[in-house]
């Protein structure tokens, strides 16, 4: 006789932080809904979690109605409400978020075999929990430098979205969808895939390793391959910055060359563009980290915090501690 084969179901808890990105959320829950209407069945259930049970506000201002609150959710681990996935919603000012009783129930949730996610920026609190020690992840591009300096352990890749075992962690957007989707195309079939594709009116899912931002050459308007190549050398090398001569090398181009080809095509020279873009890396760790101010230096190519402080003051008209006070007062406001 042979054996009835039970269909797919897999529950998922959201545990939305305040400030959450609205959109990773949406595109990464609504793919389910969408697969359980082309099933005709509740394939996935979800609910929602916050640490007290009360509505969260996301980084939009709009709130949103939880359904547990932690507590309730460590009451269910032992019992069939269980979920297969636990996965975490946040957004900006993540580097704030430090709440231990969170953490810990992420660790149990993990150790009793439950699937972790995050989306957005939720790879810092995975990481922060201890869960992405010599794991891939994917992390939001503007987050990259300060979350890179803070897990030093965690393998952190500025692709879509990363699945490695049982961590699931993508960039945010539109790459909840495509991490979704996949999720789907493992527990069902292709057809179901391009039926919820329809359905949400996109016309594929993206690779893993699809770039996160726009091409250089659409990002900066330029076209000259030479100028794109050096400009990904500098982006590429900017803890210990390349010297002139190094580029020229690279590129097969005489310093001359290259000094005239940027002032045609960036309007600065070579040197000053390649000190703007690690200032602006300096500008993303001294905000989103709390590196001290010389680390921050160090790690953007600086050979002392005087020499820093200065060539920063000259570009955003303000000392690197001064935008770090700024940026407190902001988030206190």
């Amino acid at each position: 006789m042979n054996a009835v084969k039970h269909p797919i179901k897999r529950s998922f808890v959201f545990f939305l932080i305040p400030d959450f990105t609205m959109i990773a959320f949406a595109t990464a829950l609504d793919p389910l809904r969408s697969a359980n209407r082309m099933l005709g069945y509740e394939a996935y259930s979800w609910r929602l979690a916050s640490i007290d049970g009360k509505p969260v506000r996301a980084s939009n201002g709009v709130e949103c109605a939880v359904n547990t609150s932690l507590e309730e959710e460590r009451r269910k681990m032992a019992g069939p409400d269980r979920p297969n996935m636990a996965i975490v919603c946040s957004g900006i000012n993540v580097e704030r978020y430090h709440n231990k009783s969170a953490f810990a129930w992420l660790r149990e949730e993990y150790n009793r075999g439950v699937a972790v996610g995050g989306l957005c920026t939720g790879a810092h609190i995975l990481a922060a929990a201890g869960l992405l020690s010599n794991k891939r992840c994917a992390i939001h591009w503007e987050n990259l430098p300060g979350f890179s300096e803070a897990f030093p352990k965690a393998n952190v890749f500025a692709d879509l979205f990363e699945v490695d075992q049982n961590v699931y962690t993508c960039a945010g957007g539109t790459a909840a969808l495509d991490m979704m989707l996949k999720l789907i195309g493992d527990d069902f079939d292709e057809s179901l895939v391009n039926r919820v594709c329809e359905q949400v009116l996109t016309d594929r899912v993206r690779s893993p390793t699809d770039r996160q931002r726009l091409p250089l050459r659409a990002r900066l308007g330029v076209q000259n391959s030479k100028v794109l190549t050096i400009i990904e050398l500098m982006e590429a090398n900017l803890s210990e910055p390349l010297s002139l001569i190094e580029i020229a090398d690279h590129v097969d181009l005489s310093r001359r060359q290259i000094e005239r080809l940027f002032r045609t095509e960036m309007g600065r020279s070579p040197a000053r563009y390649y000190l703007e873009i690690r200032l602006d890396r300096a500008r993303h760790l001294l905000i989103q980290s709390s590196m001290p101010v010389v680390e921050v230096a160090v790690a953007c190519g600086f050979v002392s915090a005087s020499h820093f402080s200065k060539c920063y003051r000259e570009l955003y008209a303000r000392s690197p501690q001064q935008e770090r006070v700024d940026r407190k007062q902001l988030l206190a406001a």
